[in-house]
C-alpha cells in the first residue's frame, strides 16, 4: 500500500485528537475512494449522455473508438 502525507489546519487537528475512536486514515481512504469513484460515475454519464446525443444526431461511434478516446 502506498503512503500519503497530508496536511491540515492545527485547529481540525485538535478535533480529530480528541477524537480517538476513529482510524483517521481509515476515514481518508474511505473519502477517497469515494471521491475517486464519484468521478469515474460522471465520467461515465458524460460518455452515456455524448453517446446518446450522437445517437439521436444519426452519428455512432464504434465500441473500441469510444474505448481509445477514453484511455481504456
Amino acid at each position: 500500500m502506498a503512503n500519503m502525507t497530508l496536511s491540515i489546519p492545527e485547529e481540525l487537528h485538535k478535533k480529530m485528537r480528541r477524537h480517538s475512536e476513529f482510524k483517521w486514515s481509515e476515514v481518508a481512504r474511505k473519502a477517497f475512494e469515494e471521491k475517486v469513484n464519484d468521478a469515474i460515475l460522471i465520467e461515465d454519464l458524460k460518455s452515456i449522455s455524448r453517446a446518446e446525443k450522437e445517437h439521436s444526431a444519426g452519428k455512432t461511434i464504434s465500441h473500441s473508438a469510444l474505448l481509445k478516446e477514453l484511455g481504456l
